[in-house]
């Protein structure tokens, strides 16, 4: 049955005319879908009960609860939602007054990083612009969210159609009415997507770069042998960031393989002159992967040497490794709780 959740309120006066409802009714179901994020269409109550009757028989709202929640000794949670004949994670993150929901946007993942466990699963599914948008209402006290990154499972711009309805339900007047700038989209580098993405959005970007040596990066990236970073930056390179639109470039650290002084001054080169910021990662341990994290002492350094050579760096803090949530974990199987 089709849904209801992800339509613009053009495809909802469609919907409309479809179960022999006045026009008017359209807005009405746009704002039951973005602005109350109702969970049945029998809460849709300015509607009549003949109308909800027939919207039921036709159209299916595409609001369904989590499969599964675990919960972090850190506070953060994580839900396994299902997706057609598969399913995926979302991560919500607390921290003070701000809370960031870690969105998916493939189930499973086509890029095949080695260090990725997502990857190791294989790819199972595009998600539905609906089935991104579920993520934002159906996790606890959704009203509460105040950011969202879309870090979780899969390669955004290998899905970016539905990412970019997703995106417009999130910015639009009629749909959630957030800034773009509470937004960020992560990439490995999908450079035609990445084109439109820059010239289409105006949400934050990351890039995950993990190695400024392109033989290396390859090793671990096989995207690397068709969308070179080196040619991922050259293309940012041609869009301002010194407004209200950031770019981030994602730095997990492994050690003996990619944090040494050759490391750190190679990707200074890469980045000289750039507005832009690098994160780096704490690399989270998994089966049958021969490397480590590098020694806190290590990232320290390594971000020295990036920030006194004019580059704001910074180490992030992870969060949700007990509960198999932080970054690079997330496989689509979370138990109940």
């Amino acid at each position: 049955m089709e849904k209801l959740l992800g339509k613009s309120p053009a495809e909802l006066g469609t919907v409309a005319l479809n179960c022999g409802l006045k026009p008017f009714v359209a807005k009405q179901i746009a704002r039951w879908l973005y602005v109350s994020k109702v969970r049945s269409i029998d809460e849709m109550t300015n509607i009549s009960k003949e109308g909800r009757e027939t919207l039921k028989r036709c159209y299916d709202l595409g609001v369904s609860a989590p499969i599964g929640k675990a919960e972090s000794s850190d506070g953060t949670l994580k839900y396994l939602f299902k997706v057609q004949n598969s399913a995926i994670e979302s991560v919500v993150i607390p921290d003070g007054d701000r809370s960031t929901l870690c969105v998916s946007s493939q189930a499973g993942c086509r890029m095949n990083c080695k260090f990725c466990m997502t990857g190791r699963g294989g790819f199972k599914g595009q998600p539905l612009a609906g089935d991104i948008l579920n993520q934002f209402v159906s996790v606890d006290a959704p009203d509460k969210l105040t950011n969202a990154v879309f870090m979780g499972m899969g390669e955004p711009l290998d899905n970016y159609d539905q990412v970019s309805r997703a995106i417009e339900v999130l910015t639009a007047d009629w749909g959630f009415a957030w800034s773009p700038k509470r937004i960020t989209v992560s990439s490995i580098g999908v450079l035609p997507n990445l084109k439109r993405y820059l010239d289409e959005q105006k949400t934050h970007l990351a890039i995950s770069l993990h190695n400024p040596f392109s033989e290396e990066r390859a090793e671990f990236m096989p995207v690397e042998k068709a969308w070179p970073i080196s040619k991922v930056v050259e293309l940012i390179r041609q869009y301002d960031w010194t407004g209200q639109r950031r770019v981030s470039f994602e730095y997990t650290m492994f050690a003996g393989w990619n944090d040494s002084k050759r490391h750190a001054d190679a990707l200074i080169r890469l980045l000289k002159g750039m507005e832009c910021r690098v994160n780096l990662i704490r690399f989270h341990k998994i089966p049958d992967f021969p490397y480590d994290s590098s020694p806190r002492q290590v990232m320290e350094a390594f971000r020295d040497r990036l920030s006194s050579n004019g580059i704001t760096c910074t180490i992030r803090a992870s969060r949700g490794e007990d509960i198999l949530a932080a970054c690079g974990l997330l496989a689509g199987q979370v138990e109940n709780v």
